[in-house]
């Protein structure tokens, strides 16, 4: 039996609890991590490569981080260096689709191979506690009125907030190429401007703003989900008569010119992963919303956010 088909019977096996997870040995995964330590990609390919070793689905996992360019350095050294290698993986997710719509690189996401989504964070939009708005209504007749005096503070161009920002001027009847956009480097450069008035009203996933949302330093509008997130006295954009809904999901790729059969194998081991204690640890920490989508359904589901994406950035003058 061939290594790779081996490795996708035990994977299935262990996941199905057929077979004790120490039972076998498992390959020794490299993880490409497009972005610096720290930020979303980090925290998710750790904690899958955690949930791989502490289940004993993968013997060892080593990271390469390769930040810049929302995630399309790592994706070039990911394309160019891993050809045929069946144990190697890399995170990646929907802002790495609109670097690539914006940045066009030289190399692209269909060379790699697809293999599963496995989160959605949801992005909350928030106004500094001293601001004189206090709800989204506020804001969108704020926006009306004067597009450009909405100051929107989030993540890097074309990122998920800043997609929402202009889905949003497009849904209450404002052209969203008029949005006033400001890109920030680091989730700490726009808590800092949030936190300061420097902006109108800023956005991020949920998590990264929990803590100041509790305090009372921020004040939360609105979140971009189809339901309030578990807990969660939010209210979502729908709610609010906008028809807006947008996740921040992540997902897994595997190697370009992997075999089917590889390709099956890696799926199953990434799928065993998140059905283990470790990685519903690492989802409850997180406050990730599952999100799981594998193989060509994945695949086509990729496609289909490229074409939504593109075509929303470019009504927005992104691209």
């Amino acid at each position: 039996m061939r290594r790779d088909t081996f490795l996708k019977s035990m994977a299935a096996l262990a996941a199905t609890g057929a077979l004790p997870l120490s039972a076998w040995a498992g390959p020794n995964v490299k993880m490409m991590i497009p972005a610096n330590p720290g930020g979303g990609w980090d925290t998710t390919g750790r904690a899958l490569g955690k949930a791989l070793t502490d289940s004993k689905l993968a013997d060892t996992v080593t990271y390469d981080n390769k930040g810049g360019a929302a995630g399309a350095l790592g994706l070039a050294q990911f394309v160019n260096g891993s050809k045929g290698d069946p144990n190697a993986m890399m995170v990646m997710g929907a802002v790495m689709l609109g670097g690539i719509i914006t940045g066009k690189p030289p190399v692209n996401l269909s060379q790699a191979t697809p293999i599963a989504r496995i989160t959605s964070e949801y992005n909350v939009f928030v106004l500094p506690a001293s601001s004189p708005l206090k709800t989204m209504k506020d804001v969108v007749e704020q926006l009306k009125k004067d597009p450009g005096s909405v100051k929107w503070g989030g993540g890097s161009r074309g990122s998920t907030e800043h997609i929402a920002a202009a889905m949003i001027a497009q849904k209450v009847g404002v052209d969203p190429s008029k949005i006033n956009y400001v890109a920030f480097r680091g989730g700490g450069e726009a808590t800092a401007a949030i936190l300061g008035g420097n902006v109108t009203v800023g956005g991020s996933g949920y998590s990264e703003f929990a803590e100041y949302i509790k305090t009372g330093k921020m004040r939360a509008i609105a979140v971009t989900s189809g339901t309030r997130l578990p807990g969660s006295t939010v209210p979502t954009l729908k709610e609010q008569g906008i028809d807006v809904e947008i996740g921040n999901w992540r997902g897994v790729y595997g190697a370009p010119g992997i075999t089917a059969e590889q390709r099956k194998a890696l799926t199953d081991l990434v799928l065993a992963a998140i059905k283990t204690p470790t990685w519903n640890e690492a989802m409850k920490k997180n406050d990730w919303t599952p999100a799981v989508l594998s193989g060509e359904a994945f695949a086509k589901f990729v496609d289909d956010e490229f074409a939504s994406l593109r075509a929303t950035m470019i009504k927005s003058g992104m691209v």
